[in-house]
């Protein structure tokens, strides 16, 4: 029962997530209006409103003015949905799932802003790093101290980046938002998996970097946000970290 809770839980969280990503970027308040088609701007009734269940329903469609529905909506649901569940079964009933959860959802919210508009919005990024600082003092997981160092090397370390690459290149390579995403990353993870999600984001963003640009026959100068590739490092680091790290540390002793 509480399994399905969780996922209940993470459905409907996701659709709220769903707005958060609609409207943030707009500047537009997450509260008001309520639920609306963004086409006839008709509200939606509770029952048109239900996460993934409504969409298939409905077909993808709104009811009233039958323009495409985003499979945005859906899949951000299910995704938020399936991070429930496995957070729970990690964590099971505690403050450590509540805390990684609320991290978990900045992500997903902020991977889907960085794909459609190419920036990471603070309002999400500078009160994770708040969150982040103070949840390190009431769960086991993470100290205090591992926190705030990890805010301070993963922000100081994509800034000095940042600013390297645009003093060699006379360009900007890495935005402001990034730096402040590494460092929410860090104040929720610490600073051991900063390093790691640095390695993972930046291997998985070459390999898939590149070949988007070789598909699109694009130059070494096309921007591809890096923001995605962050987050996906960060989750893979929040269930796998300590276990690649041991095995990293024993094919190399």
């Amino acid at each position: 029962m509480l399994t399905l809770i969780s996922i209940i839980f993470g459905l409907m969280i996701g659709s709220f997530l769903n707005v958060c990503i609609h409207r943030l970027p707009k500047e537009e308040s997450i509260v008001k209006p309520g639920s609306h088609c963004p086409k006839c701007q008709t509200p939606i009734r509770y029952y048109d409103n239900i996460p993934v269940l409504s969409y298939l329903i409905l077909g993808g469609k709104c009811r009233y003015c039958q323009v495409s529905i985003s499979i945005q909506y859906p899949i951000v649901e299910a995704i938020t949905a399936l991070s429930s569940f496995f957070l729970f079964i990690t964590f099971g009933v505690s403050l450590s799932f509540i805390y990684y959860f609320s991290f978990v959802a900045a992500l997903i919210a902020i991977t889907v802003i960085d794909l459609y508009h190419q920036i990471i919005p603070d309002v999400i990024s500078l009160p994770g790093i708040v969150i982040g600082l103070l949840g390190s003092l009431v769960i086991p997981q993470i100290t205090f101290w591992s926190s705030l160092i990890g805010v301070l090397s993963g922000g100081g370390s994509l800034f000095l980046v940042a600013t390297v690459y645009q003093w060699l290149f006379k360009r900007e390579g890495m935005g402001g938002g990034d730096v402040k995403l590494l460092a929410m990353i860090g104040a929720f993870l610490g600073w051991k998996a900063v390093i790691l999600t640095i390695l993972l984001s930046s291997f998985i963003g070459s390999i898939i970097g590149i070949t988007v640009m070789l598909i699109k026959g694009k130059d070494f100068k096309y921007a591809i946000p890096f923001g995605p590739f962050l987050a996906l490092g960060a989750v893979i680091s929040l269930f796998f970290g300590e276990n690649l790290i041991s095995w990293y540390l024993y094919i190399n002793r």
